[in-house]
């Protein structure tokens, strides 16, 4: 089975599915009629489990577009919260590199879009949430990341920050297995992320 959710823009932004069994239903609508139309989320719930599927935005050099972010983030963790006690899978682009481990340059990334204080607390709340970050529930060292830019060489030099995110609920939590981070594969500027769970 095969879900999408494509931005109206062409070519701007979308999210998909792919599974191997049918949901129980699939929902695209966070409520915030910007993003809706922007091809930003799916959510499939089946009878054991739900999953969201996030193209968090990224936030932008205007003040405006920081906003639009936060607000969206304000929606996600009103509808995450809903969850916090079923099991729920939590995967996609958040668009935040969450503490100084996971970017190369935190320093110089302190006030910069993906790392302000604001938009880390972002992630600070869906933790206090129960949710837990699958990849750091295996693995605490630097130098993981899944998004490099493509200027100044920065894969090769692993210039990177972790924005790609699989979090987990904690009543799910139990049967997570291995969390991934395939930065060997080339197929963008992001790298592919995996969960195992069983």
């Amino acid at each position: 089975y095969s879900f999408f959710n494509p931005a109206e823009k062409k070519g701007y932004s979308g999210v998909a599915v792919y599974a191997r069994k049918k949901p129980v239903s699939v929902n695209t609508k966070l409520g915030i009629k910007r993003f809706d139309k922007e091809g930003r989320f799916l959510e499939l719930k089946y009878p054991s489990f739900t999953l969201l599927n996030f193209y968090l935005p990224h936030g932008g050099r205007q003040k405006e577009n920081l906003n639009y972010k936060l607000e969206v983030y304000r929606e996600v963790l009103k509808r995450v919260e809903k969850l916090k006690n079923k099991n729920a899978i939590l995967i996609g682009d958040f668009n935040i590199a969450h503490n100084e481990v996971d970017l190369a340059r935190p320093r110089q990334n302190r006030n910069n879009i993906m790392f302000t204080p604001e938009e880390r607390k972002q992630i600070d709340l869906l933790l206090q949430l129960g949710f837990i970050d699958s990849f750091r529930h295996f693995n605490n060292e630097p130098g993981y990341y899944t998004w490099w830019p493509y200027a100044f060489n920065a894969r090769e030099r692993n210039l990177g920050w972790r924005i790609d995110y699989g979090f987990v609920s904690k009543a799910i939590s139990k049967t997570l297995r291995k969390a991934n981070i395939y930065s060997d594969i080339f197929c963008s500027d992001h790298c592919p992320i995996g969960l195992n769970l069983g």
